[in-house]
């Protein structure tokens, strides 16, 4: 994978460069060498962001990222590598879209 996926994944979802190594588990020069082949992350991320990107558009996908959900913040399971509990909570974003409750 290029670093053109890694900066359009990054871009369609507003991840800092922190961010972005920490969810591929990568190092910075193998990001900036293209050496993520290994890596399926980046490519399924792309597969599973590319739909809502489109449905619900970039800017409301960066900003539930980082809005609690029913499965807590998406952007705790994308860094925390929970790759099944993100594909869910981008299901549920389609499903109902982008639902911010006042809180208590």
């Amino acid at each position: 994978m290029s670093t053109t996926a890694v900066q359009l994944l990054a871009e369609r979802l507003g991840l800092s460069d922190e961010e972005v190594l920490e969810v591929l588990d990568a190092d910075p020069l193998a990001v900036i060498g293209g050496e993520l082949e290994h890596k399926p992350q980046l490519r399924l991320l792309l597969a599973l962001t590319e739909e809502p990107a489109e449905q619900v558009g970039v800017p409301t996908l960066r900003r539930w990222l980082r809005t609690a959900g029913p499965s807590g913040r998406p952007i705790d399971l994308l860094v925390g590598r929970d790759f099944g509990a993100f594909e869910d909570a981008l299901a549920t974003l389609q499903a109902r879209g982008l639902v911010i409750r006042r809180a208590d």
